[in-house]
């Protein structure tokens, strides 16, 4: 096995171990919760609503970076595992719609839009045009990695490959706003930019595989 296949396949580990962890978790936290009358609905409106907020608390960063960055950042880890825990609960209580299921996937662009426009807009203000490009390109890049699996599944394929999904950008993203007092934001911008194409392209040539496979 050759060093990249290695590399891959420890990529893989990682990303399996705490998908894993985070949906056991899930699953021990909903139990309560289905009992209640909280909907999956609720859930993905007050996890969009604190990520956008999340967004804002950003953007002020020039007032007190340490604050408003590791605020920014927890808001934005709460928002998005009220996001996990809405898919959670619908099948959990028997909840899962359609509409829902759209709904839980809009949000969730939204969301992440949102928070990297305000990153975008940091750039911008202190005048880091390199990074502001690269955040530019990870919200195509990150848009895509969903759009491609969508149209993928569409499709009646597989294409949820990839170690670029939405959980791992919102590691990413948060850990850069958490170090980013210290200029580590815009390095986070940068791999987040690199991880999200990489899977566009991974998920293009598995698609690509899967429909030559079938002739």
């Amino acid at each position: 096995m050759g060093p990249d296949m290695r590399e891959t396949a420890v990529l893989q580990r990682v990303k399996q171990g705490y998908t894993t962890g985070a949906r056991t978790l899930a699953t021990r936290s909903i139990g309560g919760l289905a009992r209640t009358r909280v909907t999956p609905n609720a859930l993905t409106t007050a996890g969009v609503s604190l990520c956008l907020a999340a967004a804002v608390i950003a953007y002020f960063e020039y007032r007190d970076k340490l604050l408003f960055y590791w605020l920014a950042a927890f808001v934005f880890v709460v928002g998005s595992i009220l996001d996990i825990l809405d898919g959670a609960l619908a099948r959990a209580g028997g909840k899962t719609t359609p509409f829902g299921s759209f709904l839980d996937s809009t949000t969730d662009r939204v969301g992440e839009g949102a928070m990297l426009g305000a990153i975008a807009l940091i750039f911008s203000r202190h005048g880091n045009e390199v990074a502001l490009g690269a955040t530019i390109a990870a919200i195509a890049g990150s848009f895509l990695v969903s759009y491609t699996r969508a149209k993928a599944e569409a499709l009646g394929l597989r294409g949820d490959v990839g170690f670029g999904s939405r959980a791992e950008r919102v590691v990413v993203i948060t850990a850069g706003l958490v170090l980013a007092p210290w200029g580590v934001l815009q390095w986070a911008i940068y791999l987040l930019t690199a991880t999200a194409w990489l899977t566009v392209l991974q998920r293009i040539l598995h698609v690509r595989r899967q429909l030559r496979e079938r002739v």
